[in-house]
């Protein structure tokens, strides 16, 4: 059985940090890998649309956000960014790696590193 998750909270998907259910703020289950696979596909294409930044992993973990969405956390004083998750999962578990998918490895969240001067080298 496969599952797609959308997550909303403080941590990226792929940490599953103890408790990481209780983001869970929807979930679809799927017989097969197609139908699972399409329903991803079409959830995360909507998610990259809404969201201006993104980090996507090729084992179909993926976490959207804006960087003005953030929530004061009083236990360690400070504003914590908010994640938009969507995750596709077999048996709640990391799909096996022969249904990774590299077209997913993708990010738009590093900044461009500085122009270096060559000469110099």
């Amino acid at each position: 059985m496969y599952q797609v998750i959308k997550m909303y909270g403080d941590w990226e998907p792929w940490w599953f940090i103890e408790g990481w259910q209780d983001d869970i703020v929807e979930e679809q289950a799927f017989e097969n890998w197609q139908d699972a696979l399409s329903f991803y596909k079409k959830e995360w294409q909507q998610l990259r649309n809404d969201y201006p930044s993104y980090h996507s992993q090729k084992n179909l973990l993926a976490t959207f956000w804006t960087k003005s969405e953030k929530r004061w956390c009083e236990d360690c004083g400070d504003d914590l960014q908010q994640y938009h998750s969507i995750l596709l999962l077999k048996d709640k578990d990391i799909i096996p790696m022969e249904n990774y998918l590299e077209s997913f490895e993708i990010r738009n969240d590093i900044p461009k590193a500085p122009y270096t001067c060559k000469i110099n080298l």
